[in-house]
Protein backbone atom coordinates (compact mmCIF):
# COMPACT_ATOMS: atom_id res chain seq x y z
CA UNK A 1 0.00 0.00 0.00
CA UNK A 2 1.61 3.43 -0.95
CA UNK A 3 0.83 6.38 2.25
CA UNK A 4 -1.79 8.56 1.06
CA UNK A 5 -1.39 11.70 -1.32
CA UNK A 6 -2.33 14.92 0.32
CA UNK A 7 -1.22 17.03 -2.11
CA UNK A 8 -4.43 18.69 -3.38
CA UNK A 9 -6.74 18.30 -0.38
CA UNK A 10 -6.92 20.00 2.76
CA UNK A 11 -5.73 18.47 5.76
CA UNK A 12 -8.37 19.53 8.19
CA UNK A 13 -10.79 18.36 5.84
CA UNK A 14 -9.89 14.96 6.60
CA UNK A 15 -11.02 15.33 10.10
CA UNK A 16 -14.02 13.82 11.68
CA UNK A 17 -16.80 16.21 12.98
CA UNK A 18 -16.11 14.66 16.39
CA UNK A 19 -12.66 14.55 15.97
CA UNK A 20 -12.76 18.86 14.38
CA UNK A 21 -14.47 19.84 18.04
CA UNK A 22 -12.07 17.65 20.33
CA UNK A 23 -9.19 19.81 19.08
CA UNK A 24 -11.27 22.99 18.88
CA UNK A 25 -11.60 22.24 23.00
CA UNK A 26 -8.05 21.75 22.94
CA UNK A 27 -7.64 24.94 21.28
CA UNK A 28 -9.85 26.75 24.15
CA UNK A 29 -8.03 25.36 26.78
CA UNK A 30 -4.95 27.14 25.47
CA UNK A 31 -2.38 24.93 27.34
CA UNK A 32 1.36 25.62 27.19
CA UNK A 33 2.23 23.40 24.78
CA UNK A 34 4.78 20.69 25.76
CA UNK A 35 7.42 21.82 23.64
CA UNK A 36 7.50 25.31 25.56
CA UNK A 37 7.48 23.04 28.66
CA UNK A 38 10.84 21.36 30.40
CA UNK A 39 11.09 17.45 30.03
CA UNK A 40 9.62 17.22 33.64
CA UNK A 41 6.75 20.21 33.05
CA UNK A 42 5.82 18.09 30.34
CA UNK A 43 5.63 15.12 31.91
CA UNK A 44 3.48 16.67 34.95
CA UNK A 45 1.29 18.42 31.90
CA UNK A 46 0.72 14.96 30.08
CA UNK A 47 0.08 13.11 33.35
CA UNK A 48 -2.96 15.34 34.27
CA UNK A 49 -4.71 15.38 30.70
CA UNK A 50 -3.88 11.19 30.35
CA UNK A 51 -7.51 10.05 31.48
CA UNK A 52 -9.31 13.27 30.41
CA UNK A 53 -10.90 11.23 27.18
CA UNK A 54 -10.46 7.58 28.38
CA UNK A 55 -12.83 4.84 28.51
CA UNK A 56 -14.13 3.34 31.59
CA UNK A 57 -11.27 1.59 33.03
CA UNK A 58 -12.15 -2.59 33.12
CA UNK A 59 -11.55 -4.67 36.08
CA UNK A 60 -8.97 -6.96 36.16
CA UNK A 61 -8.12 -9.41 38.77
CA UNK A 62 -4.23 -8.73 39.16
CA UNK A 63 -2.54 -5.38 39.23
CA UNK A 64 1.14 -6.09 40.25
CA UNK A 65 3.42 -3.94 40.59
CA UNK A 66 7.66 -4.85 40.85
CA UNK A 67 10.65 -4.32 38.94
CA UNK A 68 12.71 -5.88 36.28
CA UNK A 69 17.04 -5.57 36.96
CA UNK A 70 18.14 -4.29 32.93
CA UNK A 71 21.74 -4.74 31.97
CA UNK A 72 23.40 -1.84 34.34
CA UNK A 73 21.32 -3.32 37.14
CA UNK A 74 19.17 -0.49 37.29
CA UNK A 75 15.85 -1.43 38.45
CA UNK A 76 13.00 -0.64 35.43
CA UNK A 77 9.66 -0.60 37.37
CA UNK A 78 7.05 -2.58 35.60
CA UNK A 79 2.99 -3.44 36.11
CA UNK A 80 1.47 -6.10 35.33
CA UNK A 81 -2.64 -6.05 34.74
CA UNK A 82 -4.43 -9.91 34.34
CA UNK A 83 -8.21 -10.45 33.63
CA UNK A 84 -7.72 -13.89 35.67
CA UNK A 85 -5.83 -16.04 38.11
CA UNK A 86 -5.53 -18.51 35.11
CA UNK A 87 -2.39 -19.09 32.87
CA UNK A 88 -2.34 -16.56 30.23
CA UNK A 89 -0.11 -15.55 27.42
CA UNK A 90 1.16 -11.82 27.81
CA UNK A 91 1.25 -8.28 25.91
CA UNK A 92 4.50 -6.71 26.85
CA UNK A 93 3.15 -3.15 26.41
CA UNK A 94 5.97 0.07 25.98
CA UNK A 95 3.69 3.41 26.16
CA UNK A 96 4.28 6.12 24.02
CA UNK A 97 5.64 9.92 24.75
CA UNK A 98 8.46 10.44 22.38
CA UNK A 99 10.60 8.42 24.16
CA UNK A 100 10.60 11.87 27.07
CA UNK A 101 7.26 11.40 28.69
CA UNK A 102 4.41 8.98 29.58
CA UNK A 103 4.90 6.37 31.55
CA UNK A 104 2.52 3.20 33.16
CA UNK A 105 0.30 5.38 35.07
CA UNK A 106 -0.47 7.44 31.54
CA UNK A 107 -1.36 4.06 29.49
CA UNK A 108 -2.96 1.90 32.42
CA UNK A 109 -6.39 2.50 30.97
CA UNK A 110 -5.19 1.38 27.64
CA UNK A 111 -3.07 -1.62 29.11
CA UNK A 112 -6.45 -2.84 30.96
CA UNK A 113 -8.64 -2.96 27.84
CA UNK A 114 -6.47 -4.47 25.67
CA UNK A 115 -5.44 -7.02 28.67
CA UNK A 116 -9.47 -7.38 29.38
CA UNK A 117 -10.95 -7.23 25.55
CA UNK A 118 -7.93 -10.36 24.76
CA UNK A 119 -8.18 -12.00 27.74
CA UNK A 120 -4.16 -11.68 28.07
CA UNK A 121 -1.79 -10.43 30.47
CA UNK A 122 -0.46 -7.19 30.15
CA UNK A 123 2.84 -5.85 31.42
CA UNK A 124 3.53 -2.15 30.99
CA UNK A 125 6.97 -0.86 30.68
CA UNK A 126 8.27 2.41 32.70
CA UNK A 127 11.51 2.15 31.16
CA UNK A 128 13.91 4.96 31.33
CA UNK A 129 13.34 8.17 29.57
CA UNK A 130 14.98 11.03 27.79
CA UNK A 131 17.16 13.34 28.06
CA UNK A 132 18.39 12.09 31.87
CA UNK A 133 18.52 9.11 29.66
CA UNK A 134 19.72 9.27 25.88
CA UNK A 135 19.49 6.76 23.26
CA UNK A 136 19.59 3.57 23.09
CA UNK A 137 18.89 3.44 27.28
CA UNK A 138 14.86 3.12 26.16
CA UNK A 139 15.74 0.05 23.70
CA UNK A 140 18.16 -1.35 26.38
CA UNK A 141 15.52 -1.69 28.46
CA UNK A 142 12.28 -2.40 26.52
CA UNK A 143 14.97 -5.57 25.45
CA UNK A 144 16.14 -6.35 28.74
CA UNK A 145 12.55 -6.76 29.89
CA UNK A 146 11.22 -8.65 27.24
CA UNK A 147 14.27 -11.49 27.61
CA UNK A 148 13.14 -11.28 31.41
CA UNK A 149 9.62 -11.87 30.24
CA UNK A 150 10.69 -15.12 27.83
CA UNK A 151 12.75 -16.61 31.08
CA UNK A 152 10.35 -15.91 33.95
CA UNK A 153 7.22 -15.65 32.68
CA UNK A 154 6.55 -18.76 34.55
CA UNK A 155 7.17 -17.41 37.88
CA UNK A 156 4.33 -15.01 37.50
CA UNK A 157 1.85 -17.59 36.38
CA UNK A 158 1.65 -16.52 32.82
CA UNK A 159 2.30 -18.70 29.81
CA UNK A 160 6.24 -17.84 28.14
CA UNK A 161 5.46 -19.01 24.88
CA UNK A 162 2.75 -17.01 24.23
CA UNK A 163 4.33 -13.07 24.07
CA UNK A 164 3.46 -10.66 22.06
CA UNK A 165 5.03 -6.54 22.19
CA UNK A 166 3.24 -3.89 21.70
CA UNK A 167 3.45 0.20 22.03
CA UNK A 168 1.61 3.45 21.07
CA UNK A 169 4.27 6.07 19.01
CA UNK A 170 7.40 5.77 20.21
CA UNK A 171 6.50 3.08 22.48
CA UNK A 172 5.64 0.96 19.48
CA UNK A 173 9.12 1.65 17.82
CA UNK A 174 10.35 -0.13 20.89
CA UNK A 175 8.26 -2.64 20.24
CA UNK A 176 9.28 -2.89 16.45
CA UNK A 177 12.99 -2.95 17.68
CA UNK A 178 12.40 -5.60 20.16
CA UNK A 179 10.32 -7.89 17.98
CA UNK A 180 14.27 -7.37 15.16
CA UNK A 181 16.03 -8.33 18.28
CA UNK A 182 13.76 -11.48 19.10
CA UNK A 183 13.95 -13.01 15.64
CA UNK A 184 18.01 -12.56 15.57
CA UNK A 185 18.05 -13.87 19.07
CA UNK A 186 15.66 -16.87 18.50
CA UNK A 187 13.06 -15.91 20.32
CA UNK A 188 9.59 -16.44 18.76
CA UNK A 189 6.60 -14.22 19.74
CA UNK A 190 3.50 -13.81 18.69
CA UNK A 191 2.46 -10.71 17.09
CA UNK A 192 4.20 -6.91 17.13
CA UNK A 193 0.78 -4.84 17.87
CA UNK A 194 1.64 -1.55 16.80
CA UNK A 195 -0.60 2.14 17.19
CA UNK A 196 1.26 4.98 15.36
CA UNK A 197 4.81 3.49 15.30
CA UNK A 198 7.39 5.93 14.74
CA UNK A 199 9.49 4.08 12.18
CA UNK A 200 11.78 6.66 10.27
CA UNK A 201 14.76 8.82 11.12
CA UNK A 202 13.45 12.27 9.73
CA UNK A 203 10.64 13.93 9.19
CA UNK A 204 10.71 14.49 5.72
CA UNK A 205 7.55 12.46 4.31
CA UNK A 206 4.40 14.56 3.20
CA UNK A 207 2.09 13.60 6.21
CA UNK A 208 4.46 15.03 8.38
CA UNK A 209 4.65 18.31 6.42
CA UNK A 210 0.58 18.07 5.83
CA UNK A 211 0.31 17.53 9.84
CA UNK A 212 2.89 19.80 11.13
CA UNK A 213 0.36 21.71 13.28
CA UNK A 214 -3.12 21.55 14.45
CA UNK A 215 -3.50 17.79 15.20
CA UNK A 216 -2.05 16.94 18.22
CA UNK A 217 1.90 15.67 17.54
CA UNK A 218 3.03 19.02 16.07
CA UNK A 219 6.37 19.49 14.39
CA UNK A 220 7.87 21.13 17.40
CA UNK A 221 6.99 18.49 19.36
CA UNK A 222 8.56 15.76 17.32
CA UNK A 223 11.07 18.20 17.36
CA UNK A 224 11.65 18.66 21.32
CA UNK A 225 10.81 14.44 21.77
CA UNK A 226 13.98 14.07 19.48
CA UNK A 227 16.27 16.21 20.34
CA UNK A 228 16.05 15.12 24.28
CA UNK A 229 16.32 11.64 23.06
CA UNK A 230 19.17 11.29 20.30
CA UNK A 231 23.10 11.78 21.59
CA UNK A 232 23.71 13.17 18.12
CA UNK A 233 22.18 13.71 14.45
CA UNK A 234 23.81 10.12 13.51
CA UNK A 235 21.46 8.72 16.12
CA UNK A 236 18.75 9.30 13.62
CA UNK A 237 20.12 6.80 11.24
CA UNK A 238 20.65 4.17 13.46
CA UNK A 239 18.01 1.17 13.16
CA UNK A 240 17.06 0.74 16.61
CA UNK A 241 15.79 4.78 16.78
CA UNK A 242 14.36 4.05 12.75
CA UNK A 243 13.50 0.77 11.72
CA UNK A 244 12.32 1.65 8.80
CA UNK A 245 15.19 3.13 7.23
CA UNK A 246 18.20 3.22 9.76
CA UNK A 247 21.39 1.90 9.28
CA UNK A 248 22.83 -1.45 11.09
CA UNK A 249 26.37 -1.42 11.60
CA UNK A 250 27.25 -3.02 8.64
CA UNK A 251 25.70 0.03 6.49
CA UNK A 252 22.48 -1.99 5.82
CA UNK A 253 18.86 -1.35 6.73
CA UNK A 254 17.77 -3.65 9.32
CA UNK A 255 16.58 -7.36 7.85
CA UNK A 256 13.08 -7.72 8.49
CA UNK A 257 12.76 -11.34 7.03
CA UNK A 258 11.61 -13.73 9.85
CA UNK A 259 10.33 -10.89 12.35
CA UNK A 260 6.66 -11.41 14.51
CA UNK A 261 3.47 -11.00 12.37
CA UNK A 262 2.56 -7.13 12.81
CA UNK A 263 -0.96 -5.50 13.51
CA UNK A 264 -0.55 -1.94 12.61
CA UNK A 265 -3.52 1.09 13.66
CA UNK A 266 -3.10 3.83 12.62
CA UNK A 267 -4.14 6.98 12.59
CA UNK A 268 -5.25 9.14 8.73
CA UNK A 269 -4.38 12.70 10.40
CA UNK A 270 -1.20 12.44 11.68
CA UNK A 271 2.60 13.26 10.89
CA UNK A 272 3.83 9.78 11.37
CA UNK A 273 1.52 7.97 8.84
CA UNK A 274 3.59 7.65 5.96
CA UNK A 275 5.86 6.28 7.80
CA UNK A 276 3.92 3.47 9.50
CA UNK A 277 2.60 2.57 5.98
CA UNK A 278 5.82 2.18 4.79
CA UNK A 279 7.02 -0.46 7.21
CA UNK A 280 3.83 -2.48 6.93
CA UNK A 281 4.82 -2.11 3.22
CA UNK A 282 8.60 -3.12 3.97
CA UNK A 283 7.26 -6.01 6.54
CA UNK A 284 4.95 -7.76 3.57
CA UNK A 285 8.25 -7.53 1.21
CA UNK A 286 10.39 -9.57 3.82
CA UNK A 287 7.07 -12.11 3.72
CA UNK A 288 5.44 -11.04 7.30
CA UNK A 289 2.71 -11.33 7.67
CA UNK A 290 0.80 -7.71 8.37
CA UNK A 291 -2.54 -6.80 9.15
CA UNK A 292 -2.52 -2.57 8.54
CA UNK A 293 -5.78 -1.28 9.83
CA UNK A 294 -5.81 3.28 9.09
CA UNK A 295 -8.26 4.64 11.48
CA UNK A 296 -9.56 7.92 8.99
CA UNK A 297 -10.65 11.31 10.09
CA UNK A 298 -8.41 10.95 13.52
CA UNK A 299 -5.30 12.07 14.73
CA UNK A 300 -2.38 10.78 16.43
CA UNK A 301 -2.98 9.76 20.43
CA UNK A 302 -6.78 9.09 19.46
CA UNK A 303 -6.56 5.37 21.18
CA UNK A 304 -6.42 7.16 24.26
CA UNK A 305 -9.44 9.49 23.56
CA UNK A 306 -12.47 6.67 24.03
CA UNK A 307 -15.18 9.05 25.47
CA UNK A 308 -15.03 11.65 22.33
CA UNK A 309 -13.92 9.04 19.51
CA UNK A 310 -15.86 5.93 18.19
CA UNK A 311 -12.60 4.63 16.23
CA UNK A 312 -10.94 4.03 19.90
CA UNK A 313 -12.94 1.72 20.81
CA UNK A 314 -12.94 -0.01 17.20
CA UNK A 315 -9.23 -0.02 17.47
CA UNK A 316 -9.08 -1.34 20.90
CA UNK A 317 -11.24 -4.32 19.91
CA UNK A 318 -9.61 -5.02 16.69
CA UNK A 319 -5.88 -5.19 18.35
CA UNK A 320 -7.45 -7.26 20.89
CA UNK A 321 -8.91 -9.78 18.01
CA UNK A 322 -5.41 -9.52 16.49
CA UNK A 323 -3.83 -10.84 19.92
CA UNK A 324 -6.43 -13.58 20.78
CA UNK A 325 -5.59 -14.91 16.93
CA UNK A 326 -1.95 -14.66 17.00
CA UNK A 327 -2.04 -16.40 20.91
CA UNK A 328 -4.75 -18.57 19.73
CA UNK A 329 -2.18 -19.57 16.79
CA UNK A 330 0.54 -20.43 19.31
CA UNK A 331 -1.35 -22.53 21.92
Amino acid sequence: MSPPNYTHRNPLALLTPTMHKVLERMHRAAQVPLHAQTPQQARASYAAAAGVLELASPPMARVESFCVAARDGYAIPVRLYAPSNERLPLLLYFHGGGFTIGSTATHEVLCKRLGHLAGCAVLSVDYRLAPEHKFPCAVDDAWDVLQWCAAQGTRLGLDPRRIAVGGDSAGATLAAVCAILARDAALALALQLLFYPGTAGHQNTPSHRSFAKGFVLEEPHITYFFEHYIRSPQDRDDWRFAPLDGLRPDGQVADLSGVAPAWLGLAECDPLVDEGVLYADRLRMAGVAVDLEIYRGVVHEFIKMGRALPQAAQAHAEAAAALKLAFAEEN
